[in-house]
């Protein structure tokens, strides 16, 4: 009988930018510490699975080969990056070893869809995953490797013939789109902040796919300050509908966790139990349209304490079948740990909002065209559904 996989690497902390860039490796150890604390790594129907480097013919399959030698040749040399291929940039600084972490993080994404797709493995987690802007010809937006692409690719390889691809980070997940633009056997969903306002500035309701995959790519662009109610309200009103029209063989999803309240990058204001609810929902879908087939990723996510470990574990326990209860207090250990390490205090419960409930209208109980979060549904729902035989004001 297969089991969830969670897929984890102590060399994951090597993915380093340096000291002050937003994406910190701490996030990772703090993430894995926290979920041991609450003992959900600790199992027997539960698998830690070492993982390996995605070897270049695997990352060729997604990037260019251009690409990859500017990535090992600063690997050696960070001095000499130049911006070439994205490699050096304010976003995405050269450092040494470059190469051999991120391929880590992709070879995690491809064990995990391999497994999954041959049954193996019941479900995955690959938090070191999900790095969904890089494109096939550069680094992009924090991210060297497309690991999510590489991941799906594999899976077309192995027979796959349709597969859902599910973004939930407030940066569009222009990489991976950009990746399967022009293919019908992959869907891509990305829910995220307007790219008016946000990095990388697309991903709108009009971008809909290109000429042999018309209405594969679907946009929802929230507007800034978009809080739970509204994002949870979005979500249902566009992704369980394409789910039931695309019918996945399998769920990619990407659980960036910077559409949080308190992260500094980004302007959507989610607590951690509208993301918790989310995944939740995720899983749910995999059972229903994907014989349950689904691997889960990391992403974006900037409050390196309060926010990315918190959302991660809760992710984890839902892969693991054991989610974590929003009201539950976080270790002491794990707060002692962080008090000695960050000589910071942490966020003594799992959740937000004390056990409030969020309450959020449905779709078919009616659209508020005066509301900045409804226009913004309906201009995705009038851009995609149509192509689908589906009515853009009723499910």
């Amino acid at each position: 009988m297969s089991v969830p996989w969670v897929m984890w690497d102590d060399r994951y902390t090597a993915y380093d930018f340096g000291p002050g860039h937003p994406m910190h490796p701490s996030r990772l150890d703090l993430t894995v510490r926290l979920a041991r604390e609450l003992g959900l790594l600790d199992h027997d129907d539960v698998r830690v699975r070492p993982v390996r480097q995605a070897t270049d013919e695997e990352l060729l399959s997604v990037h260019t080969a251009e690409h990859v030698a500017e990535v090992r040749r600063v690997s050696f040399d960070p001095s000499g990056a130049r911006g070439r291929h994205g490699v050096g940039t304010d976003d995405t600084p050269a450092f040494a070893g470059m190469h051999e972490a991120s391929a880590l993080a992709v070879g995690g994404t491809l064990l995990a869809c391999e497994a999954v797709w041959s049954g193996e493995a019941a479900r995955a987690v690959n938090i070191a995953g999900g790095l969904h802007h890089a494109m096939p010809e550069a680094s992009s937006g924090f991210c060297v490797y497309n690991d999510i692409a590489v991941g799906i690719q594999r899976l077309l390889d192995l027979g796959a013939e349709r597969v859902a691809y599910l973004d939930l980070d407030v940066h569009h997940g222009d990489g991976v789109e950009r990746c399967f633009w022009n293919d019908p056997r992959v869907l891509t969903v990305s829910v995220h902040e307007t790219g008016r306002a946000l990095f990388p500035g697309t991903g709108f309701p009009g971008d809909t796919g290109g000429p042999r995959a018309q209405d594969t790519a679907v946009n929802v662009a929230l507007p800034p300050g978009t809080g739970d109610e509204g994002w949870l309200r979005a979500f249902q009103a566009v992704v369980p509908t394409m789910m039931r029209a695309f019918r996945p063989q399998m769920i990619v999803s990407q659980h960036g966790c910077d559409c949080h309240f308190a992260d500094p990058l980004a302007h959507l204001s989610l607590s951690m139990d509208a993301m918790a609810v989310a995944d939740g929902w995720v899983a749910e879908l995999a059972e229903d349209h994907a014989g349950g087939r689904w691997v889960a990723l990391g992403g974006g996510g900037y409050e390196l304490v309060d926010v990315v470990p918190r959302a991660w574990a809760h992710l984890i326990g839902v892969v693991t079948g054991r989610p974590v209860d929003l009201t539950t207090s976080v270790p002491e250990a794990w707060l002692q740990h962080v008090q000695d390490v960050y000589d910071r205090e942490g966020p003594t419960s799992m959740g937000d909002r004390g056990g409030r409930d969020i309450r959020f209208g449905r779709w078919e109980d009616g659209y508020h065209p005066e509301d900045p979060v409804d226009s913004a549904i309906m201009a995705t729902r009038r851009a995609v559904f149509p192509g689908w035989g589906l009515d853009p004001y009723f499910d």
